[in-house]
C-alpha cells in the first residue's frame, strides 16, 4: 500500500491534463463503459462527473453503485509503453444534492465551462465517486496501489 501524499502531484497533473475518463459500470455482471468528463476534488478523495438520468450508465448505478474509471495520457504511439501514465480509480458513485452539489459543481465547471448548459438541464445528474483505490500504472508495468478509503 502506498501513501496518497507521495503521488498527489502526479495524480493532480494527470487529472488537470485530461478532460475525459472511461467510466465502467455493470449490469448483472456485464461491464459497460462510457466516456465522461470528470474533475477531481482538491484532496483527490472524490471524482465528479455528470450524466443524464436517462442513460444506461445512470441506470446501472441504481442496483450497484460500484464503479471504475480509467484516466490516462496516452498518445497512441509506441513510446506510450515507456512514458504514458494510466490510473484506474475504483469506488462508489452517488448523486449529489445541494448544498454539497454546488461546491463540487463550481470546481467541475471551472474545468468544463462548456458543459454549463448540460449540467443545468433538469434531466442531468451530478455524481461523486468516493475513491477507494487508485491503481497507478507507469512504464508499462510499474503498478502502485494507493488506498484512499478502506
Amino acid at each position: 500500500m502506498n501513501d496518497l501524499k507521495a503521488y498527489k502531484k502526479d495524480l493532480k497533473s494527470l487529472f488537470a491534463s485530461q478532460h475525459t475518463g472511461v467510466l465502467a459500470t455493470q449490469q448483472d455482471g456485464q461491464p459497460y463503459t462510457s466516456l465522461v468528463a470528470f474533475a477531481s476534488s482538491e484532496d483527490l478523495k472524490d471524482l465528479f462527473f455528470a450524466t443524464m438520468r436517462a442513460t444506461r450508465k445512470f441506470a446501472n448505478l441504481s442496483p450497484d453503485s460500484r464503479v471504475a474509471m480509467l484516466i490516462d495520457n496516452r498518445s497512441n504511439i509506441p513510446s506510450d509503453f515507456q512514458w504514458a501514465m494510466g490510473v484506474t480509480v475504483t469506488g462508489r458513485a452517488e448523486e449529489l444534492a445541494d448544498p454539497e452539489k454546488q461546491t463540487s459543481l463550481t470546481a467541475y465547471l471551472a474545468k468544463h465551462p462548456h458543459l454549463e448548459d448540460f449540467v443545468s438541464s433538469p434531466g442531468c445528474a451530478f455524481l461523486r465517486i468516493r475513491v477507494d483505490t487508485y491503481y497507478v500504472v507507469t512504464r508499462f508495468q510499474k503498478v502502485v496501489e494507493i488506498h484512499v478509503r478502506s
